[in-house]
């Protein structure tokens, strides 16, 4: 089921400072509620008790990475309309359209400002149909 309006999201990513910057900007900034996990499988955890408006996932990760994570959270009920944002340091165009046919509304490329990325999210999460 998904919200009209962006708030929640879980945000996947291996790396402890951009995640933790990520998720600070993302509450301050973008005035968000956020949830992180270090993992697909901390992400697949994680979903039981926070339900997100928004999956916003690192690519490349040791274990699941970003798509195979994707596709592991599309099997679980709550989560398998859920819009989807990867985040990736590989932004040529071929991995970007791939990243789009696993169901993503939009792709960010990493390094990217922290202090844009709430703005980001919200762009790419007003183009799709609500």
């Amino acid at each position: 089921m998904m919200s009209a309006t962006l708030q929640r999201i879980l945000y996947v990513e291996d790396d402890v400072d951009i995640r933790t910057v990520s998720k600070l900007a993302l509450e301050a900034v973008g005035g968000f509620e956020v949830e992180v996990a270090a993992s697909g499988e901390e992400a697949l955890v994680r979903v039981r008790e926070f339900v997100p408006d928004l999956l916003l996932l690192d690519v490349m990760m040791p274990g699941m990475d970003g798509p195979t994570t994707l596709r592991a959270l599309r099997t679980l009920p709550d989560t398998e309309a859920v819009p989807a944002i990867f985040m990736t340091a590989r932004a040529l165009p071929g991995e970007i359209l791939a990243l789009k046919a696993e169901g993503a509304v939009g792709v960010i490329t990493k390094p990217f400002d922290p202090m844009t990325l709430a703005d980001q999210l919200r762009a790419l999460w007003e183009t799709q149909d609500v």
